[in-house]
């Protein structure tokens, strides 16, 4: 069980929650805080005090105010009117990550609900209720105002789920759980969709991706490095302390470790004197992408636990103040740093291919082809490694450079950071695939050399990797083949645990 506090949600943690489908629950402590937060709305209730939200209308109209009458009639018109996301739904394990955040959210005790509503999001968390989210409409300011509108929804037993591995009506599934709507009040329908959750939940989902592939870009260019007979030397310890840098001696580490008894690798002056950068600068590569993902967590752990919405209530209620912790200016910055750091992975990944499968660079069979000529081996998978590295390159240009106003230019800078998570997110996917092109192509060309020859460690990733894909003895569809070691990787049944105990 997860205990959420509003202020100490780990990656771990979280971890558990989306992959393992731990349960959640809130501390006693931050329910406390919630319950006098909640006091103090009230209290602004029924004297009729102006405050943004939660007696006036909302963006351009928080001149209008609000009789205290209407204030439910307030919330559930916020809600309607800006549940209008287009596009595809956000993955399902994106929307369980939003229900969780929000709930953190309002546990720090600033947004003024009531303790029904985070109960509420954490009947959704343990029953697997997760609501369906388009992806597109957010401006990153203001919050994610139209994904968290359609999270709203399935509070109060609108919209659609995926619940139980179908997409079904919201009301349908509430039903199924022994889960009755709630009718929001006053602040409840602005302090649920006034955040950054939908940017951070994939940002979240993004970075757990990433850095499980990072690492498993190492082991990969372990293998191509010993398929191409490359230089050890060049990740000798003393050249990366030299620079400096923690990431590039760790990835440098973690290099020598994977090929400390490989019989391919070759020493510099045996057959050349040095290696081309790809090979050469993995470390140095690499490791900037770490330098990057530590950015990245960084800022989400800060963001997993932040209140982001608008007016926060401080001292009991004696200080309501209207400010812009909605902004997702710190998130898009990082999923723009994200999107760049990935999608270089991708490129010195294909350069990688190209010097495998190309004959004027190697002395393997010419597109690593059984019979060259015949038959066209690994010659499109190159191709298409291409193409996912330019396609990149488009997804990479930054989102956070964008703004254009809104609300009658009341909100007239906004961050574009959930465009930024998303892009970022379609990137890794690129990259994966690009990884399993280079880790068939360097299969293919440690076989060619001698399996015999390979280390203990990369001849682990090959034992386990032809249980997924075959040698190339002749040309057959090789998109499933692509598709079979992308799903391998991405679903973790090699999960490195038997070859990254050599590192220690």
């Amino acid at each position: 069980m997860v205990v959420l506090t509003g202020q100490s949600l780990t990656f771990p943690e979280l971890k558990r929650v989306l992959l393992d489908n731990e349960q959640v629950s809130a501390s006693e402590e931050s329910m406390n805080k919630v319950k006098a937060s909640r006091k103090a709305v009230e209290k602004i209730v029924a004297n009729e005090k102006v405050i943004y939200g939660i007696t006036t209308g909302f963006g351009k109209f928080s001149d209008v105010f609000i009789n205290k009458d209407d204030v439910e009639a307030l919330q559930l018109n916020l809600i309607y009117s800006h549940a209008c996301g287009v596009g595809d739904p956000f993955p399902e394990i994106v929307s369980r990550a939003m229900v969780v955040l929000r709930a953190n959210a309002l546990l720090k005790g600033f947004s003024g609900v009531r303790p029904v509503v985070i109960d509420q999001l954490l009947k959704l968390v343990n029953a697997g209720i997760h609501p369906v989210i388009p992806q597109q409409g957010s401006l990153g300011a203001s919050g994610d105002l139209a994904p968290l509108s359609h999270l709203a929804l399935v509070l109060i037993g609108e919209g659609e789920v995926f619940y139980k591995g179908e997409r079904t009506n919201a009301m349908k599934a509430l039903t199924s759980e022994g889960i009755f709507p709630i009718t929001l009040t006053a602040k409840e329908g602005l302090a649920l969709i006034n955040g950054t959750q939908a940017m951070t939940a994939m940002g979240v989902v993004a970075y757990l991706e990433a850095e499980k592939m990072a690492l498993q870009s190492e082991m990969i260019a372990a293998l191509t490095l010993e398929g191409l007979q490359g230089i050890i030397d060049a990740f000798d310890e003393d050249i990366h302390l030299a620079r400096g840098y923690q990431e590039q001696v760790d990835v440098a580490k973690r290099m020598r470790a994977y090929l400390a008894d490989s019989e391919l690798t070759t020493r510099q002056g045996e057959i050349r004197v040095q290696d081309a950068y790809s090979l050469r600068c993995i470390p140095q590569v690499h490791g900037a992408t770490w330098q990057t993902l530590n950015y990245v967590k960084e800022k989400l752990e800060i963001e997993m636990n932040a209140a982001t919405d608008n007016p926060l209530i401080f001292d009991d209620g004696e200080k309501v103040i209207s400010g812009g912790n909605f902004h997702g200016q710190p998130i898009a910055f990082a999923m723009d740093f994200l999107k760049i750091a990935m999608a270089e992975l991708a490129n010195i990944s294909e350069r990688r291919i190209e010097r495998l499968v190309n004959p004027q660079l190697n002395d393997l069979p010419p597109f690593l082809s059984p019979e060259p000529g015949l038959q066209s081996g690994a010659m499109i998978m190159q191709y298409v490694a291409a193409s996912l590295v330019s396609e990149n390159k488009t997804l990479a240009h930054p989102a956070s450079v964008d703004s254009i106003p809104s609300s009658a230019n009341q909100e007239d800078h906004v961050s574009m950071g959930t465009i930024g998570s998303r892009h970022a997110y379609q990137i890794i996917q690129n990259v994966r695939r690009v990884l399993a092109i280079e880790a068939i192509c360097g299969m293919q060309a440690c076989e060619i050399r001698g399996k015999e020859k390979m280390s203990t460690a990369t001849k682990v990733f090959l034992e386990e990797g032809r249980k997924i894909t075959p040698f190339i003895a002749a040309d057959r569809v090789f998109a499933n083949d692509i598709e079979a070691i992308t799903t391998w990787l991405k679903e973790g049944t090699f999960t490195f645990e038997n070859t990254l105990t050599i590192t220690n």
